[in-house]
């Protein structure tokens, strides 16, 4: 009787240990259990020690809240201009709603990584080759919009879509490249170019300033000479205005005129015997006594002058 009693005492604990383990569920941090009672939604388990009832309640889904990276495979795009491109990305999203994560799809992952792909082929086929390239983040833009817009019925969010290739084929890669080294070639030509130019523009001022700089410099001569002959008229006719003024004043004096007359005759004598060496022929005045009227004339003059000069 005690044997029995112990056994189904035993029982009894075995039953209650296996009861408080299925009881007991400890959930770990950024996770969200599904728990159906009877084949029904019964509630989201969240982190930390949670009750169920045992053989009524089950964990019927699992799921994970952090974020998750999905590649997306490669697949074909025709662009606009009907040239083929290899796309390939990953996808970051995350569960915000385990319910309908578990509910609203049957798979969420292929249904986002489908929903990427469609939409990718969609958005590139709007666009031409070149504006592939240059309008990534465009691209990007267009997926997660698409994606996330659908995507709130199955308790996902779309964080951001990243293309990771791009490949076009080698036949449109060889001649992309082309087309980039023949730019480069015209835009050396252009740049040679327009060196050539500033060059010949350079020149031409600097031909232009030299001559700008020999003009002034030939006008600051010319006027520098004008300048000194000037000067040196002025300093002739004053040095000539002066020796008149002293013979003048020297025919006042006693035997002035006398000097004067001899140094007259000897300037009268002295322009014949000059002129006579220009020619093989001797010059004679004809009439010996010009040399006196000559004299006389001179005298004439001078005494004119004596009389217009002030008295000291």
């Amino acid at each position: 009787m005690i044997s029995g009693t112990l056994i189904t005492a035993a029982v009894l604990v075995l039953v209650a240990l296996i009861f408080a383990i299925k009881a007991l569920k400890v959930v770990p941090q950024q996770t969200a259990w599904i728990v159906e009672r009877l084949g029904k939604f019964h509630a989201v388990l969240n982190p930390g020690l949670n009750f169920i009832i045992p053989f009524i309640d089950k964990i019927a889904y699992k799921h994970s809240l952090k974020e998750i990276p999905l590649d997306t495979p490669s697949q074909v795009c025709i662009t606009r201009d009907n040239t083929q491109l290899s796309v390939d990305g990953v996808l970051f999203f995350q569960v915000t709603d385990p319910k309908r994560a578990s509910y609203g799809t049957s798979n969420y992952i292929i249904a986002i990584t489908q929903l990427a792909q469609t939409t990718l082929r969609s958005v590139i086929g709007k666009m031409e080759l070149d504006k592939t390239f240059e309008e990534r983040d465009a691209i990007n833009n267009s997926v997660v919009a698409a994606i996330d817009e659908a995507a709130l019925n199955w308790g996902v969010k779309v964080l951001r879509y990243e293309i990771k290739d791009l490949t076009p084929p080698a036949v449109i890669l060889q001649a992309m490249q082309q087309q980039i080294t023949a730019e480069r070639e015209k835009r050396a030509v252009i740049a040679e170019s327009e060196g050539k130019k500033q060059q010949q523009i350079n020149i031409a001022i600097g031909e232009k300033e030299a001559a700008i700089a020999r003009s002034e410099g030939e006008k600051q001569a010319e006027i520098n000479k004008a300048q000194g002959q000037a000067a040196a008229t002025v300093a002739i006719a004053e040095a000539m205005a002066e020796a008149i003024t002293n013979i003048a004043r020297a025919s006042e004096q006693q035997g002035g005129l006398t000097a004067v007359n001899l140094q007259i005759a000897e300037k009268y004598v002295d322009a014949f015997a000059n002129l006579a060496k220009t020619n093989n022929t001797l010059i004679v005045p004809g009439n010996m006594g010009d040399l006196s009227t000559m004299i006389s004339s001179a005298m004439q003059i001078v005494k004119s002058q004596q009389s217009v000069l002030p008295v000291k």
